[in-house]
C-alpha cells in the first residue's frame, strides 16, 4: 500500500533499472526466487481530477487566486473579532463563488473522463490459456500477446510476432504519429513468423529484453531470446519490428504482437506533454488589477486607523457622553486597539474587491462556450461535425493571438493527391475524361473515337506503373470480372503507398488506360489497354534523401533489361543525356508555380554485357560488412545516368477548402503564421506555396541539412546580415528538424531574430517534442506573444498543450489531437471565425466585464469611506448588511452577465471580412493600464457625486416628510445606495450596442427588483431579523418628492460627462472598429445613430445633436435622414446612446 501511495506522488517510479525483461504471454521462470518488474497499466489519463483529489486539489488551485484568497483571510477575520459587518456578508458570495466554479471544472473534467473511458474501454482480443479473449484496452499488461485484425489503431506498443503473410511482414501507416500518409513495413524474427495461429502461439516461450520507454518514435533497441527444443535462439529488435499505439494496420489481415509498453509509457503518451494548468492574458490581468485594488484597500484602511487615533487625541472625541467605554477597554493594549481596528477597516471596506468577479467570468466563459458549439458556421455537414469546446477557460484568448503554428498534413490538406498534369517528350497533358489530352487539344468526338496512346505516352505511363512501392489490396483480385469503363479498363484497384505522390500518379496512369496490376512473386503485372503485359522485377534502388530519386531494374516481356527512374528535377535532370530536357525543365517550373508537386521520369536500356557488370557491383555492395551505404551510393550513381529523360508529373496534395484565404486572413489580422510539419523539405515548401503561406515573391531562405554546429551558426549569421541588406522585400524561411536542433543548442537568440524578421517560417522533418520545443521557444521570448498550436494526429499533441491556444482537426489522424486539445473544429477554414468572430467578441465582453467589476465595486465602497469623515471613523456602516451582501449577487450582476454573452459591438460578417480589426484588440488593448485607469477614476468620481451630491441635496437641514421629520444615517445611506444601483446599471445600458429582449428584461429588472426588494425588506417586520433597523426608512425616502428630484439629478450629473467624453472620442478619434460600425457597403445601413433615435428619423435629444454637429462641423440635420431599416440584417440591434455617427449626406 505504501508503494502504490509512493508512486501516486512520483516519489517511486514503477521500473528503476535501464532495461525491462519481458516474458511473453507472462511465463515467468518457475525456479528461482524471480521477482517480476512492475509496468504501468494501459490506461489513458487525459483528465485533471479523480474522485478522491477533486475537492483538494480543486480548493486549492481556487485559492490560488488573490480575491478568493482574500476573502477567506477577511471571512476568518470576521469570525475572530468584533467586526462592523456579519461574517455572512463575506462568507456567503465565498461559498456560492467556490461552489459554482467547482461544478463548473468538475464538468469539464468529467468530459475528460468519459472520452478517456471510452478510448481505455475499447475492446481488444488477447491470447490467453489457448484462446482468443476479448478484453479492453485497459486491461492490456505488459507481456500480453494481442492481435489486431486491419484498419485497426494499435491500442499498445507491440513487438510483432507474426502476420498472415509466411514472411512476417506487415504494413502499417504512422499518420496519427508522425503525419506520414505513406505505408511502413515492419518485419517479424523469422523464428515466430511461422506462428500464425492462436494455438502455436501459445506455446510460445521467449523472452524480450529491450531499453525502458523513451520519447522518440524512430528509436528501439532490444532483443528477442526463442526457446526451441532445449535451444535457445537470440535475435535482436529494432525500430522494424515495433508497432507504436496509435498506427493504424493496412493491406494486412491480421498480425499477433507482444505488448511491450503500456499505456502512459507508450511513445504515443511520452509525446505528450505534461499537462499543465493554462491561464489567459486576461485572468492574468485581472491578479494585477487586484493587487492594485489590494493597495488602494490597505491605503484607505491605515488611513482611517490613523485619523480615527488623531482625532481621538482630543479628550472630547476620544470618549464621548454618549458612548462610555468599558473598563475592559480603557485597560487594553493601544496596538492590539490599532490592529483591531486595522482589521475593522479592512472588513468595513473589504468590498471593493469583487468577490464574484470571478464567478461571474465563470459562468461568462462556461456559458459563452456554448455559441461556438451552437455555431452553424461552424459545422461541418460532410462528417456531421460541430465545433467543440474541451476547456472554456480560454475564450478570451482567441481574441489574442499572435502566432499560429498549424501541422500540415491533415490540417492544411485534405491528406489526398491528385493527378493534375504531365509533361510527356516536351508536350503538356492534362487528364481530361479518362484520357491524356494534349495542352490546347479540344476533341469534341463521341468516347469511341479516341485516340490511343503513342509510344512516348505508353512508355512513359509504363515508367510510372512500375518504378514505385505501390501495392494492391490484399482482398481485391485483378479485377477481371469487374465493370469496365468505356475505354475497356477495369474498375479501379485499390493501391496502397509508401508514397501518397506514387499512389496518385498509378490511379492516373490506370484511368487513362495502364493499369498496375499486382505483384506475384518477382514479376510485377500491367495492362496496357487492357492488353497483360509482365515485367520481372530484377532490382529495385531503394530512394533515399540524398539521392532524392528511386529507381527499379526489370526485365521486359521481349528480355529487354530495363532502368525506370524518378524523382526530384534537381536529381534526374543533370544525368539525362537525351530526351526533351529543355521543355521539361520549363514545364517543371511552370508545375511548380502552380504549387504542384513535380518529379522527373527516365529510363535507360543495359545491354546484357552493361546488365551483368551492374548485377555484380550491386551484389558486391549489398554483402558488404564495411561501409555499406557508401558503396551502395557509388553503385546507384553508376547505374543512374546516361537516363533518357521521358517527362514530368504534376500532383496536387489537395489543399482543405479556403485554406489560401484563411491564411491570407490571418496574415491581414496581424497574426504571424508557422507551419511545422514532420513531412519532406520539398513537400513542405510545395505545399507552403501552394496555400500561400510562402508567397512567390517571398524571398525563400533556407537552414537545412547542418550536421556541425558551426556550419549552422555561420548560415544563420549570413541569413540574418541578408535579411538586413533585403529589408524591403518579404522573407520566408525554411529549417528542419536537425538544423532546428543545431540552433537551438547554442544560437536561440540569433536564430529567433531571424525568425522574427521573417513573414513566415515553414519547420520541416520534426519530431513531435521538437514541435513542442518551437512554440516555448517563441512563448517564452521577451514579448511574450500569445501562441496558437493547431493540427490533426497524435504528433500535434505536444505542441498542442504548449501552445496558449490548442485546437484540434477532427480528421483522419484518429482523435488524439481532438482529445487532448481546448477546441476542436472539423476544418482549417473555420480557424478565421473563431479567432476574428468568437475570439473577437469573447475578449471585448470579458475585458469590459472585468473593468466594469472593478468600477462599479468602487462605486460602492468609496462611499463607505467617505462617511467615516463623518461619523468619528467609528466604523458605522453607510449600507445596510443586507444591500452589502446583495449588492454584487442580486442588483447589479445580471446586466453585466447577460451582456457579456451577447454583446456584439460589430456586426459578425463585418469582423470576418475585415480581419484587419483584429489588429485593434491585439496586445491586451482593452485591458492595459490606460482604460483600468480610466474605468478607476470614473468610479471613483461617481462615488464622490454619489456622496456628496446626496449629501449637498439632502443635507442636514432639508426635511423628508411633510411632517418636518428629518433625515437619519440610514435614509441618507439608502439615497446613497439607491443613486449607485441605479447609475451603474444604467453605465452597463451606455456600454451595450445589442440590444435584445434579455437585455432589455435583466437592466431595467435589476433596478424595478432592486424597488420591490427593498420596499418589503423594509416594509414588513420580519420574525427571523433580531434587529431591524431599515424598517420603512425606503418607503418614507421614496414618499419625498425632493428625494426623487435628488436621484434623477445625482444620475443625469453622473452619466452626462461619461456620455459627452465618449461621443467627443469617437468623432476625434474613431478607431477601426467604431469606423466600421458606421457602414457596412451594401449592408442596407444608412446610420447606426443613437438610442434617441426614432423610426421616422427625428431624435428626442435634438438639442445635444444639434450642439454637436455644430462643434464638430458635421453635415446638418437638415439634409441628413439618420434612419434605421427594420428588415437590416446587420446592426438591427443596435441602439446604444454611444453610436452618434459621423456621417456625409451622400452616406445618409
Amino acid at each position: 500500500m505504501l508503494r502504490w501511495v509512493r508512486q501516486q506522488l512520483g516519489f517511486d517510479p514503477p521500473h528503476q533499472s535501464d532495461t525491462r525483461t519481458i516474458y511473453i504471454a507472462n511465463r515467468f521462470p518457475q525456479h528461482g526466487h524471480y521477482v517480476p518488474q512492475k509496468f504501468a497499466d494501459n490506461r489513458i489519463i487525459s483528465s485533471k481530477y479523480t474522485v478522491w483529489n477533486f475537492v483538494p486539489k480543486n480548493l486549492f488551485e481556487q485559492f490560488r487566486r488573490v480575491a478568493n484568497f482574500y476573502f477567506l483571510i477577511i471571512f476568518l477575520v470576521q469570525l475572530m473579532i468584533d467586526t462592523p459587518t456579519s461574517p455572512i456578508t463575506s462568507g456567503l458570495p465565498l461559498f456560492f463563488v467556490i461552489t459554482v466554479t467547482a461544478i463548473k471544472q468538475g464538468y469539464e473534467d468529467w468530459l475528460r473522463h468519459k472520452a478517456d473511458n471510452e478510448v481505455n474501454g475499447a475492446p481488444v482480443y488477447v491470447v490467453r490459456s489457448g484462446g482468443l479473449v476479448k478484453t479492453r484496452s485497459k486491461n492490456i499488461r505488459v507481456g500480453d500477446i494481442v492481435r489486431v485484425a486491419k484498419d485497426e489503431t494499435f491500442p499498445v506498443d507491440l513487438v510483432l510476432l507474426s502476420s498472415d503473410r509466411v514472411d512476417g511482414s506487415c504494413h502499417v501507416t504512422t499518420a496519427s504519429l508522425d503525419g506520414e500518409t505513406n505505408l511502413k513495413t515492419h518485419v517479424a524474427v523469422p523464428e515466430t513468423a511461422v506462428l500464425q495461429s492462436v494455438a502455436n502461439l501459445d506455446k510460445l516461450v521467449a523472452v524480450i529484453e529491450c531499453q525502458q520507454p523513451e520519447a522518440d518514435l524512430y528509436r528501439f533497441v532490444g532483443r528477442i531470446t526463442v526457446s526451441q527444443q532445449a535451444e535457445e535462439i537470440v535475435r535482436p529488435l529494432g525500430p522494424e519490428s515495433l508497432l507504436l499505439r496509435g498506427a493504424r494496420l493496412k493491406n494486412t489481415k491480421e498480425i499477433f504482437g507482444v505488448a511491450v509498453y503500456t499505456g502512459m509509457e507508450t511513445k504515443m503518451a511520452l509525446n505528450y506533454k505534461s499537462k499543465s494548468q493554462k491561464r489567459s492574458a486576461v485572468e492574468k490581468s485581472m491578479n494585477s488589477f487586484l493587487i492594485i485594488y489590494l493597495i488602494i484597500l490597505l491605503f484607505e484602511a491605515i488611513l482611517s486607523t490613523i485619523l480615527k487615533y488623531a482625532w481621538q487625541a482630543e479628550e472630547k472625541w476620544d470618549e464621548p457622553w454618549y458612548n462610555e467605554k468599558t473598563e475592559h477597554e480603557r485597560n487594553s493594549s493601544k496596538i492590539l486597539r490599532f490592529i483591531s481596528d486595522f482589521l475593522a477597516f479592512l472588513v468595513l471596506y473589504n468590498f471593493i474587491i469583487p468577490i464574484s468577479l470571478y464567478v461571474t467570468v465563470e459562468m461568462q466563459k462556461f456559458l459563452g462556450s456554448f455559441f461556438i458549439g451552437w455555431d452553424l458556421d461552424l459545422y461541418h455537414e460532410e462528417t456531421n461535425q460541430r465545433a467543440q469546446v474541451n476547456t472554456s477557460d480560454l475564450n478570451e484568448e482567441l481574441g489574442q493571438v499572435e502566432y499560429v503554428f498549424t501541422d500540415k498534413t491533415g490540417t492544411l490538406t485534405e491528406n489526398e493527391m491528385q493527378f493534375r498534369e504531365c509533361s510527356i517528350n516536351g508536350i503538356k497533358y492534362q487528364e481530361v475524361n479518362g484520357k491524356l489530352t494534349p495542352e490546347g487539344f479540344s476533341e469534341d468526338s463521341p468516347d469511341g473515337n479516341r485516340r490511343g496512346l503513342v509510344k512516348e505516352e505508353e512508355l512513359f505511363l509504363k515508367a510510372v506503373c512500375l518504378c514505385h512501392t505501390v501495392q494492391i489490396n490484399a482482398d481485391q483480385t485483378d479485377g477481371a470480372d469487374g465493370p469496365w469503363h468505356a475505354n475497356g479498363i477495369t474498375s479501379p484497384l485499390e493501391y496502397y503507398a509508401s508514397s501518397p505522390d506514387e499512389k496518385a500518379l498509378v490511379e492516373a496512369a490506370s484511368r487513362v488506360g495502364v493499369v498496375f496490376t499486382g505483384i506475384s512473386g518477382d514479376s510485377m503485372e500491367v495492362k496496357s489497354l487492357g492488353k497483360p503485359e509482365r515485367y520481372k522485377l530484377l532490382h529495385v534502388l531503394e530512394f533515399d534523401p540524398n539521392r532524392r530519386r528511386m529507381s527499379v531494374i526489370v526485365e521486359s516481356p521481349s528480355g529487354e533489361k530495363l532502368l525506370f527512374t524518378k524523382g526530384a528535377e534537381s536529381s534526374i535532370l543533370p544525368r539525362s543525356k537525351s530526351g526533351e530536357i529543355d521543355k521539361t525543365r520549363i514545364h517543371v517550373d511552370e508545375f511548380a508555380l502552380k504549387g504542384l508537386r513535380t518529379l522527373c521520369v527516365a529510363y535507360r536500356r543495359f545491354t546484357p554485357e552493361e546488365y551483368q557488370e551492374i548485377g555484380k557491383r550491386l551484389h558486391e555492395a549489398r554483402t558488404a560488412l564495411q561501409q555499406r551505404e557508401e558503396r551502395l551510393a557509388d553503385v546507384f550513381n553508376f547505374i543512374e545516368r546516361d537516363l533518357e529523360l521521358l517527362g514530368a508529373t504534376g500532383v496536387e496534395d489537395k489543399l482543405q477548402e479556403k485554406v489560401q484565404e484563411t491564411i491570407e486572413a490571418l496574415r491581414l489580422a496581424g497574426i504571424k503564421v508557422w507551419v511545422l510539419t514532420g513531412d519532406k523539405h520539398e513537400t513542405a515548401v510545395s505545399v507552403s506555396l501552394s496555400c500561400g503561406h510562402f508567397h512567390r515573391t517571398m524571398n525563400i531562405l533556407e537552414l537545412v541539412q547542418h550536421k556541425s554546429d558551426s556550419t549552422c551558426a555561420e548560415q544563420l549569421r549570413q541569413l540574418a546580415k541578408r535579411i538586413k541588406e533585403d529589408h524591403v522585400i518579404q522573407h520566408g524561411l525554411v529549417v528542419d528538424g536537425t538544423s532546428l536542433s543545431l540552433a537551438l543548442r547554442e544560437h536561440e537568440k540569433l536564430f529567433m531574430e531571424v525568425c522574427k524578421n521573417c513573414s513566415a517560417v515553414l519547420c520541416c522533418r520534426m519530431a513531435p517534442l521538437q514541435k513542442a520545443k518551437v512554440v516555448r521557444l517563441l512563448k517564452t521570448s521577451p514579448e511574450k506573444p500569445i501562441t496558437l498550436a493547431i493540427g490533426d494526429g497524435a504528433n500535434d499533441v505536444s505542441m498542442i498543450q504548449e501552445a496558449h491556444v490548442g485546437i484540434g482537426i477532427m480528421g483522419k489522424e484518429g482523435r488524439q489531437a481532438v482529445r487532448n486539445s481546448d477546441y476542436a473544429i472539423a476544418r482549417f477554414k473555420f480557424l478565421s471565425k473563431l479567432l476574428f468572430v468568437h475570439g473577437h467578441f469573447y475578449y471585448i465582453r470579458i475585458a469590459t466585464l472585468v473593468q466594469y467589476f472593478f468600477y462599479k465595486n468602487v462605486c460602492f465602497i468609496t462611499p463607505q469611506f467617505l462617511y467615516q469623515f463623518f461619523c468619528l471613523f467609528s466604523q458605522q456602516t453607510l449600507y445596510d448588511s443586507v444591500y452589502l451582501t446583495l449588492y454584487n449577487i442580486c442588483f447589479t450582476s445580471l446586466p453585466v452577465l447577460i451582456y457579456s454573452l451577447f454583446e456584439q459591438h460589430v456586426h459578425p460578417h463585418v469582423l470576418q471580412s475585415k480581419p484587419v480589426l483584429y489588429r485593434d484588440i491585439s496586445k491586451n488593448a482593452h485591458l492595459g493600464f490606460k482604460p483600468f485607469l480610466y474605468w478607476t477614476i470614473l468610479g471613483f468620481f461617481h462615488a464622490f457625486v454619489f456622496f456628496y451630491g446626496s449629501y449637498l441635496l439632502m443635507g442636514e437641514d432639508t426635511s423628508l416628510l411633510g411632517n418636518g421629520q428629518m433625515f437619519g444615517n440610514w435614509t441618507f445611506g439608502t439615497l446613497v445606495f439607491t443613486v449607485m444601483v441605479i447609475t451603474v446599471t444604467m453605465k452597463m445600458a451606455l456600454e451595450t450596442h445589442f440590444w435584445t429582449w434579455i437585455n432589455h428584461f435583466v437592466t431595467w429588472g435589476s433596478i424595478v427588483f432592486y424597488f420591490i426588494f427593498s420596499l418589503f425588506y423594509g416594509g414588513i417586520i420580519w420574525p427571523f431579523l433580531h434587529t431591524q433597523d431599515m424598517y420603512f426608512v425606503f418607503v418614507q425616502l421614496l414618499s419625498s418628492g425632493s428625494a426623487w428630484f435628488a436621484i434623477i439629478l445625482i444620475v443625469v450629473a453622473c452619466l452626462f460627462i461619461d456620455v459627452v467624453k465618449k461621443v467627443l472620442y469617437r468623432h476625434l478619434q474613431p478607431t477601426s472598429t467604431e469606423k466600421a460600425q458606421l457602414t457596412e457597403a451594401g449592408s442596407g445601413i444608412n446610420c447606426l445613430d443613437s438610442m434617441c433615435c426614432f423610426s421616422d428619423g427625428e431624435t428626442a435629444c435634438t438639442s445635444v445633436r444639434r450642439m454637436l454637429e455644430r462643434l464638430m462641423g458635421r453635415c446638418s440635420p437638415a439634409r441628413v435622414n439618420r434612419s434605421w431599416s427594420s428588415s437590416d440584417p446587420f446592426y438591427a440591434n443596435d441602439r446604444s446612446i454611444l453610436t452618434l455617427s459621423t456621417m456625409d449626406s451622400t452616406t445618409c
